[in-house]
């Protein structure tokens, strides 16, 4: 039933359409099973991102998923739900702008540079989110050995409510999926075994 109270506090925003070509229908469903499930479903999000700005996005929702979708709003009103190659292609072209200094994530100014152009760039929207721990998974320590990276992150949320939303919601299903970790009780789906995190989500969103 989580999936459909969750789907209903956003259903005005976003397209049944959109709700359906993500497949989530089917793990309405498939939620009710139990425990078992529930270890699953932390291994993936649902985020819901808008453009905010020409080219600048934010992040106004996001829950645990039977699997990974991001659903893009645009500033036209239209909405998609971006395909795994073209997560991949973004996820890529931001790891190069972390190589090179560029990116919001990773800079020292980083969150005030997004706040004061009206968010960050889609890539860096994406490696923000829940999300970003599971398509995001192969850049490792480049973004969680720097100091600035949970500092900046903040900032590609539409709200700070939006945010503590979010960790409330990822903290809850991983310490119910599995009490018996002290990390994931102390971290929740982001924090300090963000590292170790990484691998083990890795490969789990569909597309």
């Amino acid at each position: 039933m989580t999936y459909i109270k969750k789907l209903s506090s956003i259903g005005a925003g976003i397209g049944i359409g959109v709700l359906l070509a993500g497949g989530l229908t089917a793990c309405e469903h498939k939620s009710e099973k139990g425990v078992g499930n529930a270890e699953s479903e932390k291994r993936a999000a649902f985020v819901v991102i808008e453009e905010s700005a020409p080219g600048k996005y934010k992040i106004v929702e996001e829950f645990p998923a039977k699997e990974t979708r991001i659903i893009l709003k645009k500033l036209d009103g239209t909405e998609k739900v971006l395909s795994r190659e073209e997560m991949d292609e973004l996820i890529k072209q931001e790891a190069a702008k972390i190589d090179e200094g560029r990116s919001n994530l990773t800079k020292e100014n980083g969150a005030q540079v997004a706040q004061q152009s009206g968010g960050m760039g889609l890539g860096e929207a994406i490696l923000a989110s829940a999300a970003g721990a599971i398509i995001g998974s192969w850049i490792g320590s480049k973004l969680f050995n720097n100091p600035n990276y949970q500092h900046n992150r903040r900032a590609g949320y539409k709200s700070p409510s939006t945010y503590s939303r979010s960790l409330n919601s990822f903290g809850k299903k991983s310490s119910s999926a599995s009490r018996s970790s002290s990390a994931s009780r102390r971290s929740g789906f982001f924090g300090s075994s963000s590292k170790s995190s990484f691998g083990r989500y890795r490969g789990s969103y569909g597309g």
